[in-house]
């Protein structure tokens, strides 16, 4: 698993090495640390660092090692991977059918966010545009979302791009 902390050290000599050092003594591997002397409260200066960890035994001993060296732990959570992708659609449809479809595809996809703009050309012609960009979680939810809205687009004629 790969996790994020927001660490806060002791302004002191070897802080910042006593708080990583626990991390590869539990087998977890750094991936990256960012160490801000601008944000210091009281007399403690922030560190970010994101690592992985095989499973939520190490992370627990990790948290009770950080809590003995008297290192204070404002936020701990899990990272994930997104995988996003962006379309366009053109034709004839409102914005209620867009988001309806989008809503479908959430029921079997795990879409991880959505964000869906569209126009909405004043006077007699109903040809819109639509731009939706989607974050999964894995490739194979974005190969699903990829298939489903190919056949949702060509079921209803509009004209689907991939990768805008």
């Amino acid at each position: 698993m790969i996790v994020n902390a927001e660490l806060f050290v002791k302004d002191l000599p070897g802080q910042l090495v006593g708080s990583l050092e626990p991390i590869s003594l539990l087998d977890g591997n750094i991936v990256e640390v960012v160490h801000n002397r601008e944000r210091i409260i009281n007399h403690r200066i922030c560190i970010n660092v994101t690592f992985e960890m095989e499973d939520k035994e190490q992370l627990c001993r990790l948290k009770d090692v950080w809590r003995s060296k008297d290192i204070i732990i404002s936020r701990l959570g899990s990272v994930y991977q997104t995988y996003s992708m962006e379309y366009m659609l053109i034709g004839n449809f409102d914005g209620g059918m867009i988001e309806d479809m989008m809503k479908e595809a959430g029921q079997t996809i795990s879409l991880d966010a959505t964000d869906i703009r569209y126009s909405s050309k004043a006077g007699t012609s109903v040809r819109r545009t639509a731009m939706i960009a989607a974050k999964t979680r894995s490739e194979e939810d974005l190969d699903m979302l990829d298939r489903f809205l190919d056949e949702k687009c060509k079921e209803a004629d509009i004209t689907y791009v991939r990768g805008v």
